[in-house]
């Protein structure tokens, strides 16, 4: 009886996971016949007004008061109504990552509309001519989608690992605006780290999002809070030898962004010699921390990075 209870709840799951994903899927090749600046425009502010009524505005609240315990409730608000906005924006310009943003010059990455430093172009520029492998981490600030766009306009040989979405036709459409300019993509499962580290092995340049909780993960200090951090990237490091560079996307007015490229991070060792992955993870997030403080609205605050 039980078995057959359990059984019926997963078709009635998969049935409804499918009729989501159905209408998801309407309303997503909806938005791919506008216009895209009228999307994201339009995204924003609509995620800005309907944002705050929903379960995931307490949890934003509760991080940023606690990560800044000095600010007043106004300040709060403010950066949290930046957040959905940011986030409304994301999902409006994803349905066109496929052929927004095109390249203008190959031999500098120049896109349209998205920014480099002289200093960041040299970075890229030095990563796809030096025959070398690299791992590189990003975090959910700005438009994060846009450093493995970035990767394929210098023509670095790239990886991206993601989270397939659960819904089977969301995760089709994923695949298919993505694959087109951003790499080879490796869904996270238990074999991806074996992939990367053979992909690796072969001199490909892995990027992967490093910021949020994982519970498996090794302790590190954030924002004054102990929380856990998944080590992926620096036991890949210890395990292939190649250096750590962060890349991040900052949203600038007039639809615009700057994509940048750290140079090469510190990776501490231990006792043995080899690289100190607890600590090399600290050196992450002490980064991605900074770079949230210059940006505080531009940052996913909305899922549980302390727990």
């Amino acid at each position: 009886m039980q078995k057959a209870l359990r059984q019926v709840a997963r078709q009635a799951k998969a049935a409804g996971y499918f009729l989501l994903g159905g209408l998801a899927l309407l309303v997503l090749k909806g938005l791919r016949l506008t216009d895209p600046t009228w999307a994201a425009d339009k995204a924003g502010k609509l995620l800005r007004f309907i944002g705050p009524w929903m379960r995931e505005n307490r949890i934003g609240r509760a991080n940023l008061q606690a990560a800044f315990p000095d600010w007043t409730p106004e300040q709060v608000e403010r950066v949290l109504g930046g957040v959905w906005e940011n986030l409304g924006r994301v999902g409006a310009e994803f349905v066109h990552l496929d052929h927004l943003w095109p390249v203008i010059d190959a031999t500098t990455g120049e896109m349209d509309h998205i920014d480099f430093t002289p200093e960041t172009i040299a970075r890229f520029v030095k990563l796809r001519d030096d025959g070398k492998p690299a791992l590189i981490f990003a975090s959910h600030l700005g438009n994060w989608e846009l450093p493995a766009l970035a990767a394929h306009a210098f023509g670095l040989n790239a990886l991206a690992l993601y989270r397939p979405p659960a819904i089977p036709q969301i995760r089709k459409l994923v695949l298919e605006t993505r694959s087109t300019r951003m790499g080879l993509l490796v869904p996270t499962s238990l074999g991806a780290p074996t992939v990367v580290a053979e992909e690796l092995a072969r001199g490909v340049h892995a990027g992967m999002l490093v910021d949020q909780y994982n519970s498996r993960g090794v302790d590190v200090t954030f924002f004054g809070r102990r929380t856990k951090a998944n080590p992926l990237i620096a036991r890949l490091a210890r395990h292939v030898d190649c250096p750590i560079h962060g890349t991040r996307v900052v949203r600038l007015p007039g639809n615009r962004f700057r994509v940048d490229l750290t140079e090469e991070i510190e990776k501490p060792l231990d006792a043995q010699g080899e690289i100190d992955v607890a600590a090399t993870m600290q050196v992450i997030n002490g980064i991605i921390e900074g770079w949230i403080r210059e940006y505080p609205e531009q940052w996913l605050w909305l899922h549980r990075r302390w727990r």
